[in-house]
């Protein structure tokens, strides 16, 4: 059976859908690397909602993802910009949903780290932005989850300097109950983040990102460094305190960055990852035998898909990625809080399908060839 797609620049193209998936060998827990997959929420799609009303969310579905997460041997990075943090979700459902991973993370004995953020708040003062992170911060260690302060609108937007950024940072940190994971997302992820550490200059900003870390060593678990520039994060990384950990969240090019070189490697907490679950899970075993090539062997291939999901505006990644967990059949729907999945084409859909199903990553194939089917005929293509 072929189906047809439709090209970017018009017109239909015949493919023929992959007829078993990537065959996934289950396998102890990662020994050479952390990592992390920053995962999506579902929502709910009997909901009568506005694409600005509060976010509606399965739950159970919700929780289910990332249960399957877990099962792969992955940590869960809760309430990030891939839960649609500042796009549909806001405050108020990423406690919830903090609330309610960090316990399931309990009961099945998953790791899960969980974003602290300031967007209960639009604007403020510097005073108002600390008292945002800290209530957040709050909920995040009371429910039990590893903390990771995220980047800020607010503060960027109240910051008049690196200086700033020292004082409000050196402030949470003094504070963290445990070592945290510091979050540097680029503005290809959020417009509102350019110029954040004080300066649009990104070395002036890397020297005060790790002036942060290096006043406070003690309490930096690690950083993740999210501005698809892998030179950039090599140099970051390199600089670290000793002790101090890189993650990984560079969607461009994680395949080197999670390998490394003889002077050292990045963990990964990456969005990519969501989709990528087994597979990379896999990836990361073959690795902890020392077999390099063998994950590069593995993981390379990803990278074309996860280009194409990242591709700017890159902050829509999130509909490509609900997009595949909906093909692969982690949800019953392909709804998504906020009204997101209207945020790309049908020929992007398109693309990824082919490269997902290309890839093996469709439990059932045949599933995912159905709905891919359905989508097409709702746009009106006739096979």
């Amino acid at each position: 059976m072929t189906i047809r797609l439709p090209e970017p620049t018009g017109g239909l193209r015949t493919y023929e859908p992959r007829p078993e998936p990537f065959a996934v060998t289950p396998g102890a827990p990662f020994t050479s690397r952390t990592v992390f997959s920053a995962a999506h929420v579902v929502a709910d799609p009997f909901a009568d909602t506005t694409p600005d009303s509060p976010a509606a969310v399965d739950w159970d579905a919700t929780l289910a993802f990332r249960r399957h997460l877990w099962s792969h041997g992955l940590g869960v990075a809760e309430a990030m910009d891939t839960a649609q943090r500042g796009m549909g979700l806001d405050w108020t459902g990423a406690a919830e949903l903090i609330r309610r991973s960090a316990a399931e993370a309990k009961s099945v004995g998953g790791r899960i780290a969980c974003g602290v953020g300031t967007d209960q708040i639009t604007a403020g003062s510097l005073a108002e932005v600390r008292a945002a992170y800290e209530e957040q911060l709050a909920l995040v260690e009371s429910s039990g989850a590893q903390a990771i302060l995220m980047a800020s609108r607010a503060l960027a937007a109240a910051a008049s300097g690196p200086e700033d950024y020292l004082e409000v940072y050196g402030h949470l940190l003094r504070q963290a109950a445990e070592p945290v994971v510091l979050h540097w997302l680029g503005p290809m992820f959020d417009p509102a983040l350019e110029g954040y550490w004080g300066s649009r200059d990104l070395d002036a900003a890397t020297d005060t990102f790790l002036e942060v870390i290096a006043a406070h060593p003690d309490k930096v678990e690690g950083i993740k460094v999210s501005l698809l520039d892998a030179r950039r994060e090599v140099d970051i990384r390199r600089r670290l305190p000793q002790g101090v950990r890189c993650y990984t969240g560079d969607d461009f090019n994680y395949p080197e960055l999670i390998a490394g070189d003889d002077r050292g490697f990045s963990h990964a907490l990456l969005g990519i990852f969501d989709p990528l679950g087994p597979l990379a899970a896999q990836a990361v075993r073959v690795l902890d035998t020392g077999d390099v090539a063998g994950f590069r062997e593995l993981l390379d291939p990803t990278v074309e898909l996860s280009r194409h999901l990242f591709q700017a505006p890159t902050r829509f990644y999130k509909t490509g990625v609900v997009f595949l967990a909906w093909l692969a059949g982690h949800q019953s729907h392909f709804t998504m809080v906020g009204g997101l999945q209207s945020a790309r084409s049908l020929p992007h859909f398109a693309r990824a399908y082919e490269l997902a199903d290309g890839l093996g990553l469709f439990p059932d194939p045949k599933l995912a060839e159905e709905r891919m089917r359905n989508l097409l005929a709702l746009y009106g293509v006739t096979q």
